[in-house]
């Protein structure tokens, strides 16, 4: 499936539209054949390299070299940890000792990382091509280790392997999905991020154009350019992105957009609405997806003027991808009729083999059912959600103590854990919240006297993405609880400014 759905076809759009351009990032075009060129110079230094571990770090930044780095790596029979340049150190540093990396690609001008072997891959000269694939490598072998918010404090690590990803691509193109070399594709996402993924694997493997949005741009306003100038075709964003670009919609033209997916987070249908408006030939489509199963395993293709499925004003998030096994559980895992509420599981080629070294997490998350008198294995997403008489499966909510913020999927323990790490152990909760303009933002309550917040902002910007901090922080003399005798977070949702 790897070889086949991925590395076949990228390989062949390097050599079958090699004078076609392959990325535009930071006002500058790079061609499929310089694409070639970069992989077969960092896959020469990754081979001459001594390391002894198969999962290569990755600094994610937004060139060329990080983007072939990928394909350098896996071509070798590697998986890349991706570490972002502007996270805190100190949580890139827990990574790199989580997965015990001993090597590190890097085309940053000065590295963040010491005692450690560390590649400089905008330093190397191309010699030779170096592009033709090995065989013998596992399909189990690991892909990516996408490091995501944990409630210990620490980050988790979801493992991808190659079957995962060769699954999720044969699943994406069955969708209706199209693109061909003509595509000018939109890359909106950072690349600790797993639709980031599908954003540059798709038009790569059909030779198209990945358009991507650097470091230190105002993401909504640069992908608005993006659409307006250089007419893109296709692109996945979040419902987030569009509200921020709302206000400029008909400022714009958007009318060279012919697919668009809404993934990340719940997607309304106003919103959608409104961009029918202004993007005149798209279509749209809602994806959804944890990590864990690979990118997206649920989609639901929108109708222009028809008929949409909703719950409280939320797009429907389809039905199982095609590689996908979607049920509807109880808390007995028995499955629940059409109409009723349960957590959705999945299972399939697409649901990663688990977390990094964290045995108790794989126990709480995954699970075997028998179905057709065969065990499977399959995933809690943790979200409520039922099935219609269609099959279309609606979504209700989280099950857990989670948000999605920025399309990134926040733990409000591990917040509420570098909180209490600062103030010495003092109660705290955090509480996600919608604000006025539909966007999920954080709240922290402190069970303490009123205090200087400044420092503890500071604190917790040294340990945690800026997406993470808190927007209201509220001190409370005392929690109020429920009848359970547990915090009563109703009450203190109440206490938000909104």
């Amino acid at each position: 499936m790897f070889y086949s759905n991925i590395i076949e076809p990228v390989l062949s759009s390097i050599k079958t539209h090699s004078n076609r351009n392959a990325f535009y990032i930071n006002k500058t075009s790079y061609t499929y054949k310089k694409f070639g060129e970069c992989i077969s110079k960092v896959r020469n230094a990754v081979k001459a390299a001594s390391f002894l571990n198969k999962n290569v770090g990755l600094v994610i930044n937004d060139d060329l070299e990080t983007y072939a780095s990928i394909f350098s790596l896996w071509l070798e029979g590697c998986g890349y940890v991706p570490l972002h340049p502007r996270w805190p150190i100190e949580r890139c540093l827990d990574i790199v000792e989580q997965v015990g990396l001993d090597l590190i690609l890097d085309s940053s001008r000065q590295t963040r990382y010491e005692n450690i072997t560390v590649l400089n891959t905008s330093l190397l000269a191309y010699t030779q091509d170096n592009l033709s694939y090995r065989e013998g490598y596992s399909e189990d072998d690991i892909a990516y280790i996408l490091f995501t918010s944990g409630s210990t404090g620490k980050p988790k690590g979801v493992q991808l392997t190659r079957r995962n990803i060769g699954a999720f691509m044969d699943s994406f193109w069955k969708t209706g999905i199209t693109l061909d070399e003509n595509d000018r594709c939109l890359q909106a996402f950072d690349m600790t991020f797993d639709v980031s993924v599908q954003s540059y694997l798709a038009p790569l493997c059909k030779g198209a154009c990945c358009y991507t949005i650097p470091y230190g741009q105002i993401k909504y306003i640069y992908a608005c350019s993006l659409i307006d100038q250089h007419k893109l075709t296709f692109g996945a964003m979040a419902p987030s992105m569009l509200r921020y670009l709302k206000p400029f919609f008909g400022g714009f033209d958007a009318t060279s957009m012919k697919q668009c997916i809404l993934t990340a987070e719940a997607c309304p249908l106003d919103l959608m609405e409104e961009w029918y408006k202004y993007a005149t030939n798209v279509v749209l489509y809602d994806f959804y997806g944890p990590t864990e199963a690979t990118i997206y395993c649920t989609y639901y293709k929108l109708t222009r003027g028809g008929s949409n499925k909703t719950l409280n004003g939320i797009i429907s998030i389809g039905k199982p991808m095609a590689n996908v096994i979607g049920l509807i559980l109880d808390e007995e895992g028995n499955e629940l009729p059409c109409g009723e509420k349960g957590e959705l599981c999945v299972a399939g080629d697409q649901v990663t083999c688990g977390y990094f070294n964290n045995p108790e997490k794989n126990a709480e998350s995954f699970f075997m059912k028998e179905i057709n008198g065969e065990q499977v294995r399959f995933y809690h997403t943790g979200d409520l959600c039922y099935e219609d008489e269609d099959g279309d499966i609606m979504y209700s909510g989280r099950l857990d103590h989670q948000a999605k913020i920025q399309g990134f999927r926040v733990e409000m323990g591990e917040i509420e854990y570098h909180a209490r790490e600062f103030l010495g152990g003092c109660n705290v909760v955090c509480l996600a919240y919608d604000n006025k303009d539909g966007l999920t933002e954080i709240a922290m309550f402190i069970e303490s006297k009123s205090q200087d917040t400044d420092k503890l902002k500071e604190y917790m910007k040294s340990k945690m993405p800026i997406y993470m901090i808190p927007s209201q922080i509220i001190f409370q003399k005392e929690f109020a609880l429920n009848n359970n005798g547990k915090v009563d977070k109703n009450i203190l949702k109440g206490l938000i400014t909104l």
